[in-house]
């Protein structure tokens, strides 16, 4: 959350990251209007945010949770949950917090991206976590000796 807060305590952020941005894709495509850039340059900010706060809720999951390792425990959707709107606070303060820092504006919208980010973390979490589940399912049938006898119905 520090990182997030002072991050967004830069009143020049924008400015900041157009400098890296702007000759970068310059340098890759001469051509393109600056218009395109600009549009590029925001769909980019607003995807590292998602990134971030996808990782934030993944964090505050885990937090949660208190995985083991080797654990096999069952997805819970209230955990999940609570990371979301542990997420959807600081995503809340932040903007609140912005309202107060001179060259910066508080944004709804910006909260709705950073929250949709959290979500999406979370859903790739719970994937990851059914897929690692089959893995290890399917291994362990592959390991058994003797695994169970497959009776078939005849008709």
């Amino acid at each position: 959350m520090f990182l997030i807060f002072s991050a967004s305590s830069d009143a020049k952020s924008y400015h900041h990251t157009s400098t890296l941005f702007e000759p970068f894709v310059r340098w890759l495509f001469p051509q393109m209007p600056l218009t395109t850039i600009e549009t590029l340059h925001f769909i980019v900010r607003k995807a590292a945010h998602m990134i971030e706060f996808a990782l934030l809720a993944v964090l505050f999951w885990r937090a949660i949770r208190h995985p083991q390792s080797g654990e096999l425990r069952q997805w819970r959707w209230h955990e999940a949950g609570l990371a979301l709107g542990m997420v959807a606070l600081c995503a809340a303060s932040d903007e609140i917090h912005q309202a107060f820092v001179p060259g910066r504006t508080a944004k709804i919208s910006d909260v709705v991206v950073d929250v949709t980010g959290a979500a999406l973390g979370l859903l790739l979490l719970w994937l990851a976590t059914k897929l690692l589940a089959r893995r290890r399912h399917s291994t362990a049938d592959e390991s058994c000796p003797n695994p169970p006898a497959q009776h078939s119905v005849k008709s």
